[in-house]
């Protein structure tokens, strides 16, 4: 194959995977999106195995081949939805370690090489090592095998930047002295790496973990694109590209979901939890009735047949908690019985909600709930205040007042949905506990608007259910 046909058929690749992301951003096109993207990638490992003389490993790498796709199909079988965010997190992490792996291997070979590529290469294994350990920390954090509060070392901000500061010297003396020492500053390159990651990775918390998620997937495409410019392979670097520059898309639209700057993501400390403050009154111009008629009382389950025939305008919140319980398809049988009531019935979908974005709307549309029903948290937010009801499903963070009053939190500062300002909420969560950024939630106060029913998800929804 001629140089010009392998960059005309690496174009037309890359323009295939990024034609599979646009159709990814619909739910109605989102798995059509994923098998164009993954039948793109599929031609690009043929095609470079076509014009690459692999001679005596040829067998090697079909056996690698098989396994992984052996181990793909299993894990595609057995890992639930609930699974999926620490999934995405090891996937991150491999294709960092691959990159790295690639790196390290052009280092130590044997015939000189220019100082681009060293330091290419120097680039493309620390960036892999630094997600690769980044990655299996936030897996393990999100699969419980790691504590899920943030872990914060003695003098934790001056380590990770002198992690950083030793990855770039190492880089810088790579070119130095390519065939007497590249293969041992390969091997510290990669440890300084490794050691940024966990650093980097192991201090974040539950609220910054949709971040993580994101930013994780960025660096394992630019660890991609620059091992791609250290192997000479422009297939490898436009791929690696498009994945890098979507996933720092991403993290930048989860950035300012959560009103945090990406430094402060990178070399920030844990804030340390504080009291919450009440959550904000019903708006005086469209008083609670709940709150007139019994203002220091909690609100009960018998009154809730009551709120649903009263109730015009329902905003169902999904969150983690719904995922846990699997609880997806309750939600759509509620959606279907309150809109057979006459009730209108939307989704509020916080950006962040779950454990990595997009969490809330691949669940729902696995149960078939239209698309157009769900509502980003900008569009829906100042809808609230002329709702009649609120239906919270495991969701805390996203929906807590203190966000807007408890400085030094976790979740300071960050754009909530404004379910508070509602004429009444119904609270379906496990317990009353802080959720995973560890604030108080005011909303669980006694109210006389506020209804919690506590327990497992699937069963506060069957009492609603029983109750229309």
């Amino acid at each position: 194959m001629s140089d010009t046909v392998y960059y005309v058929v690496s174009a037309l690749l890359s323009l295939g995977v990024l034609y599979g992301i646009k159709l990814m951003s619909k739910v109605r096109t989102a798995a059509l999106g994923n098998r164009v993207s993954a039948l793109c990638m599929l031609a690009a490992i043929v095609i470079t195995m076509y014009r690459t003389d692999m001679g005596a490993g040829l067998p090697y790498i079909i056996l690698g081949l098989l396994i992984g796709s052996l181990l793909s199909v299993i894990m595609a079988i057995k890992v639930k939805m609930i699974q999926m965010p620490q999934m995405v997190g090891l996937l991150n992490g491999l294709g960092g370690l691959a990159s790295a792996v690639a790196a390290l291997m052009t280092v130590t070979y044997k015939r000189p090489l220019g100082t681009f590529e060293l330091v290419t290469s120097g680039l493309a294994l620390a960036v892999g090592a630094l997600t690769f350990s980044g990655s299996m920390v936030a897996a393990l954090k999100l699969h419980g095998k790691l504590p899920q509060k943030p872990v914060v070392y003695p003098g934790h901000r001056w380590l990770t930047a002198f992690a950083a500061l030793v990855m770039l010297v190492l880089i810088v003396l790579l070119p130095l002295n390519p065939l007497h020492q590249g293969k041992w500053l390969g091997l510290l390159i990669g440890f300084a790496g490794l050691v940024f990651g966990w650093l980097f990775a192991i201090r974040v918390g539950g609220a910054d973990m949709p971040i993580t998620i994101s930013l994780l997937n960025s660096t394992s495409g630019v660890a991609a694109a620059i091992a791609g410019m250290a192997l000479g392979d422009i297939l490898l670097v436009a791929v690696g590209g498009i994945v890098g520059s979507s996933g720092l898309l991403l993290t930048q639209i989860m950035c300012r979901a959560m009103n945090r700057s990406l430094t402060s993501v990178l070399f920030g400390t844990a804030a340390r939890p504080q009291p919450a403050e009440p959550a904000p009154a019903v708006p005086a111009e469209e008083p609670s009735p709940a709150a007139e008629e019994q203002p220091a009382a909690s609100a009960s389950k018998e009154e809730l047949p009551k709120w649903l025939q009263e109730t015009q305008s329902v905003i169902i919140i999904p969150g983690y908690g719904m995922a846990v319980s699997q609880a997806q398809e309750k939600v759509k049988q509620l959606l279907d019985k309150l809109q057979a009531a006459g009730k209108q019935v939307r989704f509020a979908i916080h950006p962040v909600a779950g454990r990595m974005p997009g969490h809330m709307n691949v669940l729902l549309a696995e149960v078939d709930i239209d698309y157009e029903l769900l509502c980003e948290m900008e569009d829906i937010n100042s809808d609230f205040t002329k709702t009649d009801l609120v239906i919270i499903i495991g969701a805390n963070d996203v929906v807590n007042p203190a966000a807007n009053t408890a400085e030094g939190t976790p979740i300071y500062g960050m754009p909530i949905l404004d379910a508070a300002h509602a004429k009444r909420l119904v609270i379906c969560n496990f317990d009353t506990r802080p959720g995973y950024a560890g604030v108080e939630n005011p909303l669980y106060a006694p109210q006389a608007r506020v209804l919690l029913l506590l327990g497992d998800a699937k069963d506060s929804l069957d009492t609603i259910l029983s109750s229309l």
